[in-house]
Order: structure tokens, then sequence, then C-alpha cells
């Protein structure tokens, strides 16, 4: 299979990854900076550099070139408004575009729980995060390509279990990124799953059996 990772230097993307390349996978991404693409070279990973917040549908095309499936994991976690308008909001329509003309028809979204956080008083900035997640999950939803949005529950760093809860509709608890990474990769292996939205939390499950339970017949 071959993935491009928008969003590949961050702590999911990072990890999926080397998931993935540990499963025979080219990787390709997206970086800002050429030392960020030099360093993925060391991985074999392919880089393409470009700015996300400012690339023209027609450039980011290109960079996706030919590959299987799209993963935008990449997210401003809830920064200013600006940020998160040009990464979480806009981002997201400009790579749906840019697959499109592309000719990719996979693409997966790594979005969150909308309950995240409910009873605490977030403020302007992260409410206004939360909005634009739901608003990119409904743009992709409406999409014709063949979509995956996985919204987990809040993440943390350290080793993955290996086991998750993954589905329709989850509780909000807490999850590795690890366990995150690994469930998307999972995912992204399985084909018979496509125009589905599903939650992730930490769970008992074995992740490669989760991914199963939710294929639909």
């Amino acid at each position: 299979m071959d993935v491009f990772i928008i969003g590949i230097t961050g702590g999911i993307g990072g990890l999926l990854a080397q998931k993935l390349r540990s499963r025979g996978d080219t990787v390709h991404g997206l970086v800002r900076r050429d030392d960020q693409r030099a360093e993925l070279a060391t991985r074999g990973v392919v880089a393409q550099v470009g700015d996300l917040s400012s690339m023209t549908v027609e450039q980011l095309a290109a960079a996706f070139g030919d590959v299987d499936v799209i993963v935008f994991s990449a997210g401003s976690n809830g920064g200013t408004k600006e940020v998160t308008t040009a990464i979480d909001g806009d981002g997201v329509v400009k790579a749906i575009e840019a697959a499109g003309r592309a000719g990719v028809e996979r693409f997966a979204l790594v979005s969150v729980l909308p309950e995240s956080w409910r009873e605490r008083d977030l403020g302007e900035e992260v409410e206004y995060y939360f909005a634009l997640k739901k608003g990119a999950d409904i743009a992709l939803s409406r999409s014709d390509l063949n979509w995956l949005i996985l919204r987990p529950s809040l993440l943390l760093d350290g080793p993955g279990t290996g086991t998750v809860s993954l589905g329709p509709a989850e509780f909000h608890g807490e999850i590795t990124r690890d366990d995150v990474a690994a469930t998307l990769a999972e995912l992204l292996h399985e084909p018979r799953i496509g125009r589905q939205i599903l939650e992730l939390n930490t769970g008992s499950t074995p992740i490669e059996e989760a991914v199963r339970a939710n294929v639909r017949s």
C-alpha cells in the first residue's frame, strides 16, 4: 500500500508512518522544512516540502501523486483561531478537493470525539477548534471519496496496550497515540471498511479483532 500522511511529523502521524513501514508499505508525507524531509528520508519515508495553509489545491494534488490512500492527521490542537482555521478547517477541505483531482479515492481523517472535555470550561479558542473539527467531519462525509473518520478520545503519550474499544459510538476516556496509530494502520489495511465514522477509546479487544468487528456486511 502507498500512503500519504498529512501531519506526518505529529504524534499520531509519525507513529503511523513507522507502523506502516514495518508492514512493508510505502509512506509519503508533507513537511514544512527541508531538514524534516531529510530526516524522514533516513527512515525510508518520501516527504514533500510545503505548507498546507498556503499550498493551492493543484500543488497539493501534485504532491499526493498516485497514492492509494491519504491520511489527514494534522491538527492545531486548539491553538489560535487563524491556525485552527487554516489546518483543521480549510486544510481538510483543500485536501479533500486535492484528493479528488489526484484521483485518490480513499481518505482517512483523524478527528476528535464530540464529547471531549465537555465537563470543562474550554475557552473560546478550543470551542472554536471543536466546531471546526465537526465541520471537517461533515465536509468529508458529504464528499464522493471513500472516506473514514476516526474519532479517538483524549490522547496520551507512552506505549500502547494493543487493545481498544472501537465502534460507531464510544464513551470518551483516554487512549495512547500508539494505540490510535496501530488502529489506524489496521483500518487502512481493511478495504471493507469505508464511508464510516468510528470512535475509539481504551478497551480490552485486540486491535485486529476490533477492526474486523466493524466490517459491514
